[in-house]
């Protein structure tokens, strides 16, 4: 089994031609973002099209962290440009990028409040970008919508819409943070390590839930994992960072042909250098 040879990336990406009457959902262009006189993207460009699963995976330190924070506005771009659905949004806020965007956390514990009912989070939710007024915080004729949703997860959610969900396991809190941030309409998913706090047998249920998830709704998805495998299998295409840059993006046949040991390789090979 041969591993991917880590070439050298030069220091301007190609920048494929932008399709006007069909962008991709997301788009980067010469993205870079400098720490402290170092670089932690550099030259970045990514196009990730309608309903395509992007795994993004590369040790501590590869950048995978500022690129999500350059994406959703949480920290300003140095160099270059972000587009969403064909629409420049390099300078918009993330509080106004949000509207547009769902994420799933590392951390059970975001995404969800723990000190309101399950009822009252499907609520919030379903309220997303929807202006303040006095009317009560629970429209009592979406609930059955929301116990079918809950239902559907298959994890006895439905039956338990009236306690905090602070006391729901991680698993059960995580899978309700991945029905949240899909309940309104969103033009495109970051799975930002989701699993990486559960325990194996629980990752594994909420990775098979994420799939389906996302299939069934269309959704243009881009997932940040550890797991070399969940992001071969789950993945339309798989990215490597390394120092800010892509060292591996393969896509179609080529991340099909792509095996599990390949990659582990390639992994290993760069976290040596970074001294992971």
């Amino acid at each position: 089994m041969t591993t991917p040879k880590m070439v050298p990336v030069p220091s301007k990406n190609i920048v494929p031609e932008r399709d006007v009457d069909k962008p991709p959902v997301l788009e980067c262009i010469n993205l870079g973002i400098t720490f402290g006189g170092l670089k932690a993207v550099e030259d970045f460009n990514l196009g990730i099209g309608q309903t395509e699963i992007a795994g993004l995976i590369g040790p501590n330190g590869s950048g995978k962290t500022s690129m999500l924070n350059l994406v959703c506005g949480s920290i300003p771009v140095d160099e270059g440009s972000i587009f969403m659905g064909g629409r420049d949004i390099t300078k918009m806020s993330e509080h106004k990028r949000y509207r547009n965007i769902g994420r799933v956390y590392q951390n059970p514990a975001m995404g969800t409040c723990g000190t309101m009912t399950l009822l009252e989070n499907m609520a919030m939710a379903d309220n997303k970008n929807r202006p303040y007024n006095i009317t009560p915080g629970v429209n009592r004729r979406r609930v059955s919508y929301y116990k079918k949703l809950l239902s559907s997860l298959g994890l006895g959610l439905e039956d338990k819409l009236n306690i905090p969900v602070g006391s729901l396991s991680g698993g059960q809190r995580q899978a309700l943070a991945l029905l949240m941030s899909t309940l309104t309409p969103i033009e495109f998913l970051i799975l930002d390590e989701h699993t990486a706090a559960l325990d194996p047998k629980t990752a594994e249920v909420i990775m098979q839930l994420t799939g389906r998830l996302v299939r069934e709704k269309g959704l243009t998805t881009l997932m940040v994992t550890h797991n070399l495998r969940y992001a071969l299998e789950y993945g339309d295409r798989i990215l490597m960072l390394h120092e800010g840059r892509a060292v591996l993006d393969k896509s179609g046949e080529e991340k099909r042909a792509l095996k599990l040991e390949q990659v582990l390789g390639l992994f290993n090979q760069i976290s040596v250098e970074c001294g992971n």
